[in-house]
């Protein structure tokens, strides 16, 4: 087997900051040892990596993309191919994504569809939850047969009426058929049925810009189905985990429910701890630029922000994923023109995410450890996948990412991978860049070069969360 090792960095995980080589034999690692040790200075082997002033750190695992979505009319403009290329660009080896249900079909059917889509395309590994938009006594026992195999999540959604709309006593179901599978019940907590009615008003009144997509989908609209949600999981003695929480009154739901000791567990996005409403607001030349930020949950103010930093340091939220979604701001986000509610929800971030929570890193927002707690390690533990992912230890697999804490750069729509035509973060500079990324012992980007391959990522049957007591 083909023998790395990567010597000199200050090997960061979860739990620990030490100056240690590390030892990659095949797809894992086999060994650490203190730099310049008898132990480590032993070792021989085909691939050397100078990580001096570097961090080693675990690859990122993304547990919330939307590879090839359809959605409105239209489907997110990544592909299993393009998406996860750009994922390794930013240091994340893994990404779940996630099979879609339509109504009237088996799990299965979506399952299938998903595989079919990946399969033979993806640059990293890959695992996929299941969004269930049609919860019937069949799909309830085709959950069992899911768990079993290695899909170990659900997803949920309390907005988008009509479409993936489940009302409160299919929610209950399915949460009740997870308290008994094992399975994490995923939400997307907002209340769909009161900003439909909100949105026809406003649409109503002529309020049709981007920015009203953040007027009606009301920060107390988020904060009313996340409690919803908790006291439907609490009825079924099922654990939760909300998504993409956006609102300081979630998350006060959320801490809530943590401190009376409840599984539940939230996620955040970096668009809601760098970007906001002034976003949406943007008029640019055409008045439609506020286009480009349109995502549910969305943009809240400003002062939310505080809010969502202090609970990803109490850990009142666990998880930063992406809900990596991209549509083109030409030919797709223009859909909406003259009517907001038309505008294909979702933003490109993949890429984004490492770099961007590093930078909170250097602004003091977060811990070292807890960047890499957030970004990796909880992720792999959350859905399943630890230690073989999320860590660097002898046995994981070799997801390595040496990463240049020093390098700045400015993030732009010129120089990224997505297959998108706008930058949510056009013209940020950041500090710290992902140089070199190892999936599974095979180098993907090398010191700023592509060297990955479609096909390379492997998909993941996952265990069940292992944060549930």
């Amino acid at each position: 087997m083909p023998r790395t090792v990567i010597r000199g960095g200050l090997v960061i995980t979860a739990a620990e900051e030490v100056h240690a080589d590390v030892l990659v034999e095949g797809e894992r690692i086999v060994a650490l040892a203190a730099t310049g040790s008898s132990a480590a200075q032993a070792w021989t082997a085909d691939t050397e990596y100078d990580a001096t002033g570097r961090y080693v750190i675990p690859g990122g695992v993304d547990a919330h993309t939307h590879m090839e979505l359809p959605f409105g009319g239209t489907a997110a403009s990544d592909t299993f191919e393009t998406g996860t290329r750009a994922a390794a660009w930013g240091g994340t080896t893994t990404i779940v994504d996630f099979a879609v249900q339509s109504v009237g079909h088996s799990l299965r059917d979506g399952l299938d569809t998903w595989h079919a889509k990946a399969e033979g395309n993806c640059a990293i590994d890959y695992g996929l939850h299941m969004i269930m938009s049609d919860v019937t006594e069949d799909t309830l026992k085709e959950m069992d047969i899911l768990v079993e195999e290695g899909v170990t999540s659900f997803k949920l959604f309390m907005a988008y009426p009509g479409v993936f709309y489940s009302d409160d006593g299919r929610i209950l179901r399915a949460m009740q058929r997870s308290a008994g599978n094992g399975g994490l019940i995923m939400m997307h907590a907002e209340n769909g049925i009161a900003i439909d009615v909100l949105v026809e008003q406003a649409l109503a009144a002529g309020r049709t810009d981007p920015r009203y997509h953040g007027e009606v989908r009301r920060d107390l609209l988020e904060a009313e189905a996340t409690h919803r949600a908790i006291q439907l999981a609490r009825v079924a003695g099922a654990p939760l985990y909300v998504v993409h929480v956006s609102a300081e009154q979630a998350v006060a739901e959320l801490a809530h429910a943590r401190d009376l000791g409840l599984n539940v567990f939230g996620e955040t996005c970096p668009q809601y701890l760098y970007l906001s409403t002034d976003n949406l607001a943007e008029y640019g030349e055409d008045g439609f630029e506020g286009a480009k930020y349109v995502c549910s949950t969305p943009l809240r103010p400003r002062e939310h922000q505080a809010a969502l930093w202090r609970a990803l340091r109490t850990n009142d939220l666990s998880v930063v994923s992406t809900d990596h979604c991209p549509f083109c701001f030409t030919g797709q986000k223009e859909l909406g023109r003259g009517d907001f509610s038309k505008i294909p929800n979702g933003l490109p971030g993949v890429e984004n995410r490492m770099d961007l929570l590093h930078q909170a890193v250097v602004d003091g927002h977060i811990s070292r450890r807890r960047w890499i707690e957030l970004a990796c390690a909880t992720p792999a533990r959350m859905f399943g996948l630890y230690p073989r992912k999320g860590t660097i230890s002898p046995g994981a697999d070799a997801d390595i990412v040496i990463f240049d804490p020093h390098e700045r750069y400015t993030m732009s729509a010129a120089t990224h991978h997505m297959n998108v035509d706008y930058s949510a973060y056009e013209g940020r500079q950041v500090t710290g860049r992902a140089r070199t990324v190892l999936s599974r012992g095979s180098a993907v980007i090398e010191e700023g070069e592509y060297r990955g391959r479609a096909g390379h990522g492997t998909y993941l049957p996952r265990g069940t969360s292992q944060y549930l007591h």
